[in-house]
């Protein structure tokens, strides 16, 4: 058929009941299609009156449907479109969601995009308009290839563009002296009020006009907006439109305010973005940044993909009820074959209580930040009602219209900013789903309250004693990444001791701020007072101190969905994460998305089954061998030039040089990349009457560190000013015993070791291994070692974290070559020699290339004692600055490899095996041996 026979023979439209399919058909012609019945006889892949049950017969949900293409409903000529697409959407999940779909009253169509997350768009032509070329194109595509309709510019795009602009209105208000909370809550008005004119909340692109024509008067925008807020407060007349009644607490009174010419045209072209197609998931974090000063930092395009948020959301909240409606499917099925004809009243008794359950499920996020968790719980729940109503619909019991809403969702949030944003995200969130889905939008009032959003603190009350939660089926979130030792410089010492007071006995000390959320959540499941958890943690929860909260987790109920390293934006920033499911769940327990017997409190499944890790036993012959550099607990450091000027000075008054409180400072970048000539003031154990003898260094520490140290509650520290917080036990007697250590960077990509001087400092992030002998060197570095403390350890990002405790005090090393011998006694054991040699040439080598002789100069420090300064020769400091160990193992050349390889057969010769070996076999012969010992010293 030809398109102007096409255009001759319909372009007076026709009847629904008589014309439709023909019209189809022509259609099908015109493009080169084959018909429905042509195509797909057996009426499964392209079909007229798709879902037309046996029971109900009738029509089907959408009068044409290609899998995959689009879904077609027509209607008699002069017929409502607009009811035609609600309808459509309405089935579009029962339909598998196609890319497409289609409207037409046979005289106009509309094709409507439906792909996820793009921006919609709509394809409107008439009849007549098929002559052309590119309307026929369009035409074509929705039958051959739908993805060339698909929209270039995504939902993620357009959020992120609207918080862009209303990031630079924030920074411009808080400039003029309001108060962020003003700011925000002023500028989140705005925001919905953009939103509602999208989506035909506010008729006549009203606020768009508003904002257009009072662009150059301040004045006239600031009085017309206060009339929009009061009328959308309680519904009215504005500018001869009338308003619905909003309500909700966003427009609780017209306070507005004013913004400048300028900062109204960037208003403007904010307007004319689609607001209707903002995405919920992300626009909460992007704003809440924006609006907040404590997080201006952040800013950035920066969020969590809503699909890994999901990864918690689905076997939390979807899982289980959608595994409970296949089986009540399944009840209702038998009930009615039953009956036979008729519907019975013990069906649709059971399918109401049914309903009544799930509609009266709640998903709490006591972290719940600017809502991300709460939406997506929402809209699933949502999705699952409207599947539950459909193939209920298809059994025969009946059409109902959608009930669940906001009301299922509550939280609780420290934050204001982020805690008004997520009732904003959760009332956006809940309209665009009823429009999406076909059904249209609640009304007087638009807004229900969401009080159920509380701002406040999850874990203390304010007299000091534990916070409750409100009642609620399941737990999910987010909580706060504070880790332990940053607990006291972000919350305050008083608000640490309180915590820990009100939660000791079952959140450790040490524990990092997120395991509280962990154990409240869990001991709430003991209570049954909630079925199941779902929690986001830094994957340091594994390990230390931490582990012991998914210890208590997994003896008092299960994990029964967990993965274990996932990236994560926190903050901006991105981070390694673990999901962390546990409670009640009746679904297979899966990990990383692999079934699994069990999942341990590590985090890892039932391929470790036969050697759990988390059992591992400290052994004694690693005690007080390893451990922590100092903790500061201040700016004790200062620069090389001013460090070798107070060397240079004569020996102060009681006859001591200030070389015995100077000391160079190394940290975890001074290893992995190059020193920065960075020294310490290190006044050790003494007394007051030792140390105001040494007149430089303390004035400077009395400037630079009393001024902290007078805030905070702890005696000790304020008493002993001049000395650092902590001191590991043993470490200065090691440090005396011997002129070289072994460090390693307590955090870092790759796990490399070291030798540091004795005469240098290490700081709190560098782990110290009191031992001088290759021999040990050597077994650290192997490659056995790496396996162990990269399985036994946790992370910080993309960069394994390794302790003192879990790591290398539970680390088995070969018989005879344990930490506890003198390494005299076995430097002539043969195995040891080729340790040791082995060690001596890797160390050697990457010396020579960290400092090629040719490249640097050894230069004596102005006083004996110290470590030589390594400097670039003239014309190689560039050059230089790249030789780092970082950069060497991330290019791992072939020496390098060549000398790992030989250091790593000397290893596992001394152990007895053959090598290579692979990483759970590695694994399971250590916990053999860490076994082992720990039962002889427990019978010694």
């Amino acid at each position: 058929m030809t398109p102007h026979e096409f255009i001759a023979k319909w372009k007076g439209g026709g009847d629904e009941r008589r014309d439709a399919q023909p019209f189809f058909e022509d259609l099908c012609r015109l493009v080169g299609h084959p018909t429905p019945r042509e195509a797909d006889p057996e009426h499964t892949w392209f079909t007229y009156e798709y879902g037309a049950s046996k029971t109900s017969g009738g029509e089907g949900w959408a009068d044409v449907w290609k899998r995959g293409y689009f879904g077609w409903e027509a209607k008699g000529t002069q017929r409502s479109l607009a009811r035609a697409y609600e309808q459509l959407k309405m089935y579009a999940d029962a339909l598998q969601n196609p890319p497409l779909l289609v409207v037409s009253d046979l005289k106009t169509i509309e094709v409507h995009t439906n792909f996820t997350n793009a921006v919609k768009r709509v394809y409107r032509f008439d009849i007549e308009q098929l002559a052309d070329f590119e309307t026929r194109q369009i035409l074509e595509s929705v039958f051959h290839a739908p993805d060339r309709l698909k929209p270039g510019v995504t939902r993620a795009a357009v959020t992120a563009e609207a918080a862009d602009k209303f990031t630079r209105l924030a920074r411009a208000l808080r400039e003029r002296g309001h108060a962020p909370k003003d700011v925000a809550h002023f500028l989140n008005r705005l925001l919905f009020c953009m939103f509602a004119e999208d989506i035909g909340l506010l008729p006549g692109q009203l606020f768009t006009k508003l904002v257009e024509r009072s662009k150059a008067e301040p004045d006239l925008f600031e009085k017309r907006s206060r009339e929009l807020f009061a009328t959308m407060h309680a519904g009215g007349d504005v500018a001869f439109e009338n308003i619905d009644w909003f309500n909700g607490g966003l427009f609780e009174d017209d306070r507005t305010l004013r913004l400048e010419s300028d900062e109204l045209k960037l208003l403007a072209e904010a307007a004319t973005l689609d607001w209707s197609e903002i995405e919920p998931s992300i626009f909460g974090t992007l704003f809440e940044r924006g609006l907040d000063p404590d997080k201006r930092s952040q800013l950035g395009a920066h969020y969590t993909d809503p699909e890994t948020i999901l990864k918690i959301v689905r076997p939390v909240v979807i899982a289980p009820w959608l595994r409970a409606w296949e089986a009540e499917q399944q009840a209702l099925t038998e009930l009615l074959a039953k009956a036979k004809k008729s519907v019975s009243k013990a069906a649709q008794d059971r399918y109401n209580l049914f309903l009544e359950r799930l509609r009266g499920f709640t998903v709490l996020d006591p972290a719940c930040g600017s809502g991300n968790f709460l939406y997506l719980s929402l809209r699933a729940l949502k999705d699952i009602e409207k599947r539950v109503l459909i193939e209920a619909e298809m059994l025969g019991l009946g059409r109902q219209y959608p009930q669940i809403g906001p009301r299922c969702v509550k939280g609780i949030e420290l934050n204001a900013y982020a805690a008004e944003l997520a009732r904003v995200t959760i009332w956006i969130g809940e309209i665009q789903w009823m429009i999406q889905n076909g059904f249209g939008i609640k009304r007087n009032p638009i807004l229900q309250p969401l009080d159920q959003i509380e701002n406040r603190d999850a874990l203390l009350n304010a007299d000091g004693s534990e916070a409750t939660w409100p009642q609620a089926d399941v737990v999910v979130g987010n909580p706060p990444f504070v880790g332990d030792k940053k607990m006291l410089r972000e919350l305050g010492d008083a608000y640490v001791a309180t915590l820990r007071k009100a939660y000791a006995g079952r959140v450790p000390g040490g524990a990092d701020l997120v395991c509280y959320w962990f154990e409240k959540a869990n001991d709430a499941i003991g209570a049954g007072t909630l079925q199941r958890a779902g929690l986001v943690a830094t994957n340091s929860i594994r390990g230390g101190r931490n582990r012991e909260v998914l210890k208590h987790i997994v003896d008092t109920t299960r994990i029964f969905n967990a993965w274990s390293d996932e990236e994560w934006i926190n903050e901006g920033a991105a981070v390694r994460v673990s999901l962390i499911c546990f409670g009640n769940s009746d679904g297979a327990v899966q990990i990383d998305g692999a079934e699994t017997a069990k999942i341990n409190s590590d985090v890892t499944g039932s391929a470790y089954q036969s050697f759990d890790l988390t059992r591992c036993a400290p052994l004694a012959e690693n005690l007080q061998v390893a451990m922590q550099g100092p903790t500061k607990g201040g700016a004790f450091e200062i620069g090389g030039d001013l460090a070798r000027a107070w060397l240079r000075l004569p020996s102060n008054p009681n006859g001591r040089p200030n070389s015995e409180v100077l000391r160079p400072w190394f940290n975890g970048d001074a290893i992995t990349t190059r020193w920065g000539d960075q020294w310490i003031i290190d006044f050790g154990s003494m007394e007051e009457a030792e140390v105001v003898y040494f007149d430089a260094p303390l004035k400077h520490v009395r400037e630079h560190v009393k001024p902290k140290r007078d805030m905070t509650t702890r005696e000790r520290r304020r008493k002993y000013w001049w000395q650092f917080n902590e001191y590991a036990p043993g470490l200065r007697r090691g440090y005396g015993e011997t002129s070289r250590v072994i460090v390693t960077p307590e955090v870092s990509r790759h796990r490399v070791f070291a030798w540091l001087s004795t005469a240098v400092c290490a700081d709190k992030n560098l782990v110290v291994v009191l031992r001088d002998d290759d021999v040990s060197f050597g077994v650290l570095h192997s490659r056995i070692h790496e396996t162990w403390a990269l399985r036994l350890g946790t992370s910080l990002e993309d960069r394994p974290r390794y302790t003192s405790t879990t790591t290398f005090r539970t680390f088995p090393f070969p018989e005879g070559l344990t930490p506890n011998i003198p390494a005299a006694q076995y430097e002539h054991d043969p195995r040891a020699e080729r340790i040791a040699d082995a060690a001596r040439k890797l160390n050697e080598a990457r010396e020579r290339w960290l400092n090629p002789p040719e490249w640097t100069e050894r230069v004596p420090e102005v006083v004996p004692g110290y470590p030589d300064r390594i400097i670039a020769k003239p014309g190689h400091d560039a050059e230089l600055k790249k030789r780092t160990l970082t950069n060497l193992y991330n290019a791992r050349p072939e020496w390098l490899a060549l000398l790992h390889r030989d250091l790593d057969t000397a290893v596992a010769a001394a152990y007895g095996w053959e090598w290579p070996l692979a990483d759970d076999e590695i694994l399971k012969r250590l916990f053999g041996l860490n076994q082992e010992r720990a039962a002889k010293q427990g019978a010694s």
